[in-house]
């Protein structure tokens, strides 16, 4: 009959996952042929399945329209069905030319079919996507209308307005979600203890979200080396995931994680949207995420099918608001102190300091005691950054790329996540440095020593001067910052397909 059913999906891993499953569905029924285009995969191959014949098709966006382009035995007269899944992120990632093209080759050859938006957070933001796909829709709800808020249909039909931006969301009811409120100078010491009570002394499999490649990057090697290579850590496994990772690579990380009984997997938002890892027990947002959507996407890999799970999400004193941001979109948090969080240190001696607190029974004795262990550990994490000039370079671009992703939070956020309201020399310390590095920005823009000048003495204006300059943003700025976020998520959710010219534009800018 030819092909019948299209769905598109925006993330690699994901369209693998689901053409997985539809093997597995329809291996009763050997008539029925799926197949998957993506990137990073040859072309060549990819066009000898389609002349066999596919009746059911899964693709990424980037690589559809190359096929459209430059294969001709693609045909659209017998599709009755167009998927779209995560439909609130395709304008966001900037597919709509790419959709647009989609669309114009299934009207043009194709009969009347049925088109379906598929999301979590189908929020008012996808009225635009629907009035290009849908004709007279009808929504179709899956969760507990009181807990969802306004109804989808109303979402669907009415304009967005920066009014009615306060949409309910629903997670699943056996969630249980944290808050831990951490001065940056400890974050990484947290993080580590957060792993090691939940990964060295019982098997747990943790997801811990970074907002950007260089960061996932710098973790792994550092708790690879740190944690890991301690003998008594023996069972603690660590694996990444991240855009910037080959193919190849990534499916064999995502098979392995899959599998394994326990380990943390670290990885950006490239896993927060529709993968189904199984017996995930906890989600870590290391670095908060750019929307309340996004929390609730990234929560959601957890918690499944009725599934129990837990989430946890690292915050530091000056973004206590953003708890309130969340609870005004139906999201209750509980509060998990630091100091709970860093008494599993206590339990591995490993991490002991000279002082004998232990012979003491006292409260402050047992907090003096694990303030020194957690010290301990983040001396030996900070000799690990500075033992080499490899691993120094590592942890100041992940240090950049955090402040670059940091300033591009939505304006809505703004109040809660300013660039300016961060404490650079303590930022600086969650990343295993001594010292917040002089002229970060030095690599974005030209070299030579006048430019040199100006980074520092932007970089030290930023860290001492939070108020100075508030409230004047250049035309400049505001032109740009768009166009920096869509790149740092595009980047995430690359098609694959025109990844070397990318970077020689990069370069050449």
């Amino acid at each position: 009959t030819g092909l019948v059913l299209i769905q598109i999906l925006f993330l690699l891993q994901l369209a693998l996952q689901t053409f997985q499953n539809f093997q597995k569905l329809l291996k009763p029924f050997t008539w029925i042929v799926p197949g998957v285009l993506m990137g990073g995969e040859k072309r060549k191959a990819e066009k000898a399945r389609i002349r066999k014949g596919i009746n059911i098709l899964i693709s990424t966006p980037g690589r559809l329209v190359d096929h459209i382009k430059h294969t001709l035995s693609i045909a659209f007269s017998a599709v009755r069905w167009l998927v779209l899944d995560e439909a609130d992120r395709t304008l966001d990632l900037g597919f709509e030319k790419d959709l647009t093209l989609i669309l114009n080759s299934l009207n043009s050859t194709g009969p009347t079919r049925q088109n379906v938006l598929l999301s979590a957070t189908l929020s008012r933001g996808v009225t635009r996507l629907v009035d290009v796909c849908l004709t007279d829709p009808v929504s179709v709800q899956a969760s507990d209308p009181s807990t969802f808020g306004p109804s989808p249909a109303a979402a669907l039909t009415c304009d967005p307005s920066p009014v009615s931006q306060s949409e309910s969301f629903a997670v699943p009811e056996a969630l249980k979600q944290f808050v831990v409120l951490v001065p940056s100078k400890i974050r990484l010491v947290c993080l580590a203890a957060f792993i090691l009570s939940k990964c060295k002394f019982s098997d747990n499999k943790v997801i811990v979200f970074a907002s950007s490649c260089e960061v996932v990057e710098f973790l792994h090697s550092l708790f690879t080396s740190v944690l890991s290579n301690c003998p008594a850590n023996h069972k603690l496994r660590f694996l990444r995931l991240h855009g910037n990772m080959k193919q190849e690579e990534r499916s064999e990380v995502f098979e392995e994680f899959l599998v394994s009984g326990s380990g943390v997997l670290l990885c950006t938002d490239v896993a927060a949207r529709g993968l189904d890892l199984p017996q995930v027990t906890w989600i870590v947002q290391f670095t908060p995420p750019m929307s309340v959507a996004e929390y609730v996407h990234r929560v959601g890999r957890t918690a499944r099918i009725g599934g129990a799970g837990c989430s946890l999400l690292f915050l530091t004193p000056s973004e206590t608001a953003f708890i309130a941001e969340l609870a005004n979109h139906n999201i209750s948090l509980s509060e998990m102190k630091s100091q709970d969080v860093l008494s599993c240190l206590m339990m591995d001696d490993t991490y002991k300091g000279r002082g004998k607190y232990h012979s003491q029974s006292s409260s402050k004795a047992l907090e003096q005691d694990i303030r020194e262990r957690a010290t301990v550990l983040q001396t030996e994490f900070e000799n690990f950054v500075h033992s080499d000039a490899e691993s120094l370079q590592a942890a100041k671009k992940a240090l950049q790329s955090f402040l670059r992703a940091y300033a591009t939070y939505p304006t809505q956020l703004k109040h809660i996540f300013h660039i300016r309201s961060l404490h650079l020399g303590h930022t600086a310390k969650s990343f295993g440095l001594r010292d917040a590095p002089q002229g970060l920005g030095a690599s974005s823009g030209p070299k030579g020593p006048r430019n040199k000048g100006h980074s520092k003495n932007q970089t030290r204006g930023a860290s001492r001067s939070p108020v100075k300059n508030k409230g004047k943003v250049s035309g400049k700025s505001k032109l740009f910052s768009g166009r920096r976020e869509a790149a740092l998520l595009r980047s995430e959710f690359s098609s694959g397909l025109e990844r070397r010219k990318a970077l020689k534009k990069k370069n050449d800018v």
